[in-house]
């Protein structure tokens, strides 16, 4: 984002990446570079690094750690590590634009979607943002990642990422157990994001995700 907040492109970068890069014209940067009120991020998951002689390394994720049905890792301290960084880099308030999970959701026999490892995520996540905040990184919001199950770019229809459930064939729509959730989480304006704390619609109980 240092074209776009700096009007220059990173050195390290310009180093690692200089056969990739495209010609730039005269006046190019001048018009990358425009005043923003805030910095808009989309956010899923994140790399693990540690620091090694004269930079850094990538370090695996540890061995069965919870994945979404995108084979996404569950990293809850991204957002606090995104936030931070972003802020202190650029000086600007930060939005998460996107955050979310897909998971096998299923309409149960009892008519209702139980999703608690989305209602996990959404809490965890949650956390490294209030984290950033009590630190004093100036978080702006968080959009959750989607409201309806959606078409999934090439993914088509396999994936569902949505609080409300979509029946495809009928278009019977269904909220599921993280969309009363959220509710709560927005109407508490955060204040609760811990999925034991509150009554959020139906009783927890065990699912695959």
């Amino acid at each position: 984002m240092d074209p776009v907040f700096f009007g220059q492109y990173p050195e390290d970068g310009q180093r690692h990446f200089h056969k990739d890069m495209p010609k730039i014209a005269p006046g190019d940067l001048e018009l990358i570079k425009q005043p923003l009120d805030l910095i808009g991020n989309n956010l899923y998951t994140a790399s693990r690094v540690r620091a090694c002689d004269g930079g850094f390394e990538t370090v695996p994720h540890p061995v069965g750690i919870a994945r979404s049905t995108m084979s996404w890792a569950f990293t809850p301290d991204a957002l606090y590590w995104a936030g931070k960084f972003f802020y202190e880099r650029y000086r600007l308030p930060v939005l998460v634009t996107e955050n979310g999970m897909a998971a096998s959701d299923v309409v149960t026999r009892d008519g209702k979607v139980h999703d608690p490892c989305r209602i996990e995520y959404i809490g965890r996540y949650l956390e490294g943002v209030k984290r950033a905040i009590a630190e004093g990184i100036a978080y702006e919001g968080y959009f959750y990642w989607s409201f309806m199950d959606n078409y999934e770019w090439h993914h088509g229809y396999s994936q569902r990422f949505g609080l409300v459930h979509i029946d495809y064939p009928t278009q019977v729509r269904t909220p599921k157990d993280s969309f009363h959730f959220f509710q709560q989480v927005i109407q508490s304006n955060g204040a609760i994001i811990d999925p034991s704390v509150g009554d959020y619609n139906t009783p927890r109980r065990a699912s695959s995700c």
